[in-house]
């Protein structure tokens, strides 16, 4: 996706505020069923609303409303959360992944990592707690993208170049790559580089800005190496 396509898909998305309320209330509560509001009786004199706060709010406002406690995470939210059932990975509690994002069979999001929308995880790589992965950015195979990372998206302000992490490709913690870098295939970033400029294959990378050390050798290798048993999936 291109930074025109996702900015008119946010700004021409119907907003949307959805809630879930638990009330108590006198007599029956009229049952609806549409796409923006449902009413759930679980009992004499209680039910669950779920729905758009909109339709809900007027309801609340009823005599027969004794008390409720109302619950809600997002407002005039534009773009919903992945559906994470159809995937193939493994999807830890207290991420969040949104729409229009790709995400290949084995890959690990763990606790707290942000994905984008328009961004593409390639399979078997792992996104580690609270990692930023940008709109648009664009992750290869067997990549590891460490604890509090950032790779920057490219929605706003807008560029033409996101960020391409190539395959095999270490992502120190705290690193952060900026908008348009390109890290090469089997390259490593030091924790909390700060990546200005591409970065070619096979080299280890280090400080603010980020500079060439090294090339990867058989002792970084195996620094580096990622466990393939965190990537089973029940069979």
């Amino acid at each position: 996706m291109d930074y025109k396509e996702i900015a008119d898909l946010i700004a021409n998305a119907k907003k949307k505020t959805p809630v879930m309320v638990f009330v108590r209330h006198e007599g029956e509560f009229a049952e609806q069923n549409s796409e923006e509001l449902k009413v759930f009786p679980t009992g004499a004199g209680t039910s669950i609303l779920v729905g758009e706060w909109a339709l809900m709010q007027p309801l609340l406002q009823s005599q027969q409303v004794r008390y409720y406690h109302l619950e809600n995470d997002r407002r005039n939210s534009a773009i919903p959360l992945l559906d994470l059932k159809p995937l193939t990975a493994r999807i830890e509690p207290g991420s969040v992944i949104r729409e229009k994002v790709e995400i290949g069979e084995r890959v690990i999001v763990m606790m707290g990592a942000v994905i984008n929308i328009g961004a593409v995880i390639g399979a078997g790589t792992m996104v580690d707690m609270n990692a930023v992965v940008g709109a648009r950015a664009i992750v290869g195979e067997n990549c590891h993208v460490g604890a509090g990372a950032v790779l920057a998206g490219v929605l706003e302000p807008p560029s033409a170049e996101p960020v391409r992490i190539e395959d095999n490709v270490l992502i120190g913690a705290n690193a952060v790559v900026l908008e348009g870098c390109t890290v090469g295939k089997g390259s490593v970033v030091a924790a909390g580089a700060v990546v200005v400029n591409d970065v070619p294959a096979n080299v280890v990378v280090a400080g603010q800005p980020a500079r060439v050390i090294k090339q990867v050798d058989e002792k970084t290798k195996d620094k580096t190496a990622l466990l393939k048993e965190l990537r089973r999936l029940n069979d």
